[in-house]
């Protein structure tokens, strides 16, 4: 079994003066967690669909689902956590409400602000974990990577063509999972905000999976912008 958790309980405090949280925003009519919603409904290997939300928008998102998506029963809501790790247990929590939950189902995690996603990547994040047990989605880095452990001076510049960019999705195995968060304290938790970051803590081989530059995350309005233009360029 495959799937999908969506994360999406994040509130848009980056993005200025928006009267509702970022994943919210309409994108070429239609709210941006819409159009990645349906690129998970578009993909066959995919069984199930839960997106993790803040609680005080759980209504609000269950309204757009009905009217966007009024025929599709294999989607899900749960509230989100108190961080991104919180919010995908949660979703895993809620998935077992649906489905059988064995060691080897697959989850493939991803920001609700990553519209542009591509099929290619969801059905590569899946093979991936299916011969490894975990990845993560990255683009090589273009631009040198600066390391500074003050915030004033620069600690170090590593080599650029070992560096990469993460993106979403990430992905691995539910028993993968409830092992290493289960192991993890609070205060790792509060920590760690990135779930491969938590199975490298953990000696786990995380494994590769190719994005694409197209992939974005919408947080700024200078990225809500750029994402406006990507969706009329694509028209």
């Amino acid at each position: 079994m495959v799937v999908a958790g969506i994360v999406a309980g994040g509130i848009g405090s980056r993005m200025g003066n928006s009267s509702v949280p970022k994943q919210f925003l309409v994108l070429a009519g239609k709210p941006i967690i819409i159009h990645t919603l349906e690129k998970f409904l578009a993909c066959t290997l995919v069984d199930i669909v839960v997106i993790g939300v803040h609680k005080d928008w759980l209504p609000y998102l269950e309204d757009l689902i009905e009217k966007y998506l009024p025929s599709s029963d294999n989607v899900f809501v749960t509230a989100g956590g108190d961080n991104r790790n919180d919010t995908i247990n949660n979703i895993i929590m809620e998935a077992g409400k649906h489905i059988e939950l064995e060691e080897n189902t697959i989850f493939v995690t991803h920001d609700a602000v990553r519209p542009f996603l591509s099929l290619r990547i969801i059905e590569e994040n899946i093979e991936a974990v299916q011969d490894g047990g975990v990845c993560d989605t990255v683009i090589p880095a273009t631009d040198t990577i600066v390391r500074s452990s003050n915030n004033k001076i620069i600690s170090d510049i590593p080599v650029r063509s070992e560096m990469y960019q993460g993106q979403t999705p990430q992905s691995f195995t539910y028993g993968i999972f409830r092992k290493v968060f289960d192991s993890m304290t609070e205060e790792e938790l509060n920590i760690v905000t990135d779930a491969c970051k938590m199975f490298y803590l953990r000696d786990y081989d995380v494994k590769l999976v190719k994005g694409d530059v197209s992939n974005m995350k919408i947080t700024y309005p200078l990225d809500y912008k750029i994402a406006q233009a990507l969706m009329e360029d694509m028209k």
